[in-house]
């Protein structure tokens, strides 16, 4: 049955795992062999932000906001009970969940641990649109939580950001945790790296559809800019390992401890989701799109975030790099189950 599924994604996409392997393993190297190459990186640092990873991290959400439906969002606020049920899943459960991973598995690694709640806190607005569009989910109701989920990261990712690094952990013991960040450096962060990309959607969107078409924008233009994403992607990718180059040698168990509480989370998030969605009666179809949005997570922007705030060089951008690598197959098995589970408990 994954076969199947596997099948079913382009040449790219079937290999991304790969890709960002080769991608690490590259930039690695260049960097162990090359050292020099950090020197030519940092000429384009400016504070904490480095320019062209900056560029990339942009180019990287820019066509996935595009492609978003953001004239069907509307659709989406007709059900209450859904959307209340999505907004629990993706802004409650899902951010408390990732935080006490994190504080378990990581508390001996802060910085570690602060790059997977910055995870925990980036609602999925990309991939999730592919993981639902193979288990038969409702494809216009996923565009209108994917833009809804946009906006809400936009107003709100900044606000939550502060209060899950800066104030929570004190809570529990961890001063060493909590990072002096204000609100207006992560919401400066959040609106540059998708705040920007987010209105470049969607202008092109709306401005393209009227000057061609509807079927022009969806069949040509965006199959035409869709590679951005995994070139752009590729690109960070080797930049920061490229700079991290001789400290990923020293610690390749330090991907594993990452890896084993994002595992957990997409496993909890997709079957907490989909009991929740069985039992408030939604549908096979719209139980999957909230199963997949609450089990996905946007990794680009907790990257741009973790970079622009604590530097290319931090622990907490090199836990966020790792989630594209769990996720990945992780979901692919999960659209499997979800396949499962329709036949099983939704009469086929």
């Amino acid at each position: 049955m994954e076969e199947r599924v596997v099948k079913k994604l382009s040449f790219l996409d079937r290999f991304l795992t790969l890709w960002i392997f080769l991608a690490m393993a590259f930039g690695v190297c260049s960097g162990f062999i090359y050292p020099q190459i950090v020197n030519f990186w940092n000429r384009f640092q400016v504070g904490t932000t480095n320019i062209p990873i900056a560029i990339g991290l942009i180019l990287m959400m820019y066509p996935p906001l595009a492609k978003v439906k953001y004239e069907e969002m509307g659709d989406v606020f007709h059900n209450f009970k859904i959307l209340g049920l999505s907004l629990v899943q993706n802004w409650i459960i899902g951010p408390i969940l990732m935080f006490f991973l994190a504080v378990i598995f990581l508390r001996g690694y802060p910085e570690y641990m602060v790059g997977l709640i910055m995870i925990g806190l980036a609602r999925c607005i990309a991939m999730v649109i592919v993981w639902n569009e193979l288990a038969k989910g409702d494809t216009e109701y996923c565009a209108g939580l994917v833009a809804f989920n946009s906006i809400f990261q936009v107003l709100f990712y900044s606000v939550y950001a502060w209060v899950f690094i800066t104030i929570i952990p004190v809570w529990f013991g961890l001063k060493g945790v909590a990072v002096n960040v204000t609100i207006a450096q992560i919401a400066q962060s959040v609106f540059i790296y998708l705040g920007i990309p987010f209105i470049a959607g969607i202008l092109t969107r709306f401005s393209l559809i009227r000057l061609k078409s509807k079927d022009w924008y969806e069949k040509k233009f965006i199959p035409k800019i869709s590679p951005i994403t995994f070139v752009a992607l590729l690109f960070t990718i080797i930049v920061m390992f490229s700079l991290k180059g001789e400290y990923i040698i020293r610690i390749p168990l330090d991907v594993v401890r990452i890896a084993i509480p994002l595992l957990i989370y997409f496993v909890v998030m997709f079957l907490v989701s989909f009991y929740m969605g069985k039992k408030f009666n939604a549908g096979y179809a719209k139980t999957a799109t909230l199963a997949f949005t609450a089990a996905s997570n946007n990794f680009e922007l907790a990257i741009a975030v973790a970079v622009a705030v604590f530097g290319i060089n931090s622990g907490a951008a090199f836990a966020a790099v790792i989630g594209p690598l769990v996720e990945v197959p992780a979901l692919i098995s999960l659209v499997n189950v979800s396949l499962y589970f329709k036949r099983r408990y939704f009469n086929g």
